[in-house]
């Protein structure tokens, strides 16, 4: 269960499907996500409702029973919130409005508004921005009568406020504006990142609350803003690095996540330059996640998309002071013995073991084994740096421990 603190949640219930394509391990497995997704954004989950359905209703995305029975629940205990665990449609969104008579948001509409909550720049404010328009352009219809009754609160921030943008035309219009505001910053962006000279660029790239801006501090003895809430960081941040005597480029990067609205990628292209332009990939991964391994599929299908898959990477499994796995009894004959049950030795030697030798084990907040992970980035480094700057091996021939 997630802790509460004095901070005043809104009261919401999650929606989720068990369907054909997403078994009920894996529609409790997305909605322990979209829990934490609701806690971040400032919400407090009483209940979760599930159906079993061939397909979503195209009306009401649920049954008639299971939409009632829902109704009858947050009118009972006064319920302000209701949030969908998949992209709903503008229909789809009218109708379960009228029916619930509250606020409606699905998965993509919570995460925009996590990023509005999270945008400390005006560069990513802008980003975050364009991604709201883009996504409330197709919903205007009958949209800005609801917002006037629902004021402030989870959904609500950046462009749903503003009452005058009722229009498609004007809406049109601020999207156009904001993506030429973002064409000229993202021309200054580029000459910086042309004007950081030779050294390696190095990326942090990994699932949303996998450590990688406490990895950043550690390294680079940096203070990145580092939280125990996903998305706890937006903007990108370059830090120099010395390992040894070679200097090398780092950044952190905005934390990916399953189901990531096609809006926030296309708006963050310019962030996500940071990666397409790296020479080397730290991906980083939790280990103590139960569903690690979809996170690495859901990290590398977005470093497909915007072609930065065939880069150099590690892969550096972090937290593995949080690690746990269940134990069987020599003599429990009954118990299924499965991945829930591997030991950290165990996961070394299975598909972990085929990572070229470039796979490190740590724990960035414990600063366990961070010596290996220099050595090996150090050796990754130098090697990509010797190919650059053939001329300059004699700098790696002589060199003293960095104290």
């Amino acid at each position: 269960m997630i802790e509460k603190s004095i901070i005043d949640y809104e009261k919401a219930v999650l929606i989720g499907l068990i369907t054909q394509k997403q078994n009920a391990d894996k529609s409790n497995e997305y909605l322990d996500e979209l829990e934490f997704l609701t806690y971040t954004a400032g919400g407090e989950v009483l209940k979760r409702f599930v159906q079993k359905m061939g397909s979503p209703n195209s009306k009401t995305f649920l049954g008639s029973g299971k939409i009632e029975e829902v109704r009858e629940y947050i009118e009972k205990h006064e319920v302000g919130l209701v949030v969908f665990d998949d992209e709903l449609s503008p229909a789809q969104q009218r109708n379960i409005e009228k029916i619930l008579d509250c606020k409606i948001l699905d998965r993509t509409n919570l995460i925009l508004d996590i990023f509005a909550q999270r945008a400390q720049t005006s560069y990513a404010r802008t980003q975050v921005e364009l991604a709201q328009y883009q996504y409330l352009l197709p919903r205007l219809t009958g949209m800005w009568t609801h917002l006037e009754r629902q004021k402030g609160g989870i959904g609500m921030r950046g462009p749903g406020e503003t009452e005058i943008e009722t229009d498609r035309r004007i809406v049109r219009d601020r999207i156009s504006l904001l993506k030429k505001k973002l064409q000229k910053v993202d021309k200054q962006m580029l000459v910086q990142r042309g004007n950081r000279g030779s050294l390696i660029r190095v990326a942090l790239v990994g699932y949303t609350n996998v450590g990688k801006s406490t990895l950043m501090n550690v390294i680079s003895k940096s203070d990145v803003f580092a939280e125990n809430k996903l998305f706890a960081t937006l903007d990108t941040t370059v830090r120099k690095v010395v390992i040894k005597n070679l200097p090398f480029l780092v950044s952190d990067t905005v934390g990916f996540i399953r189901k990531l609205p096609t809006q926030l990628v296309e708006s963050f292209k310019s962030t996500l330059d940071e990666v397409r332009e790296a020479d080397l990939l730290l991906h980083v991964v939790d280990i103590s996640h139960a569903s690690f391994e979809d996170h690495i599929a859901s990290v590398e299908k977005i470093l497909g998309e915007i072609n930065a898959s065939d880069k150099p990477c590690i892969m550096v499994f972090n937290k593995i002071d949080a690690y746990k796995y269940e134990t069987i009894e020599e003599d429990d004959l009954i118990t299924e013995r499965t991945k829930a049950h591997y030991s950290l030795e165990e996961w070394k030697q299975t598909w972990m073991n085929n990572e070229n030798g470039e796979a490190i084990f740590i724990s960035a907040l414990k600063k366990e084994n961070l010596e290996e992970f220099k050595r090996i980035v150090y050796e990754k480094v130098k090697e990509l740096h010797i190919k650059r700057f053939p001329y300059n091996q004699f700098l790696y021939e002589d060199y003293t421990e960095e104290e």
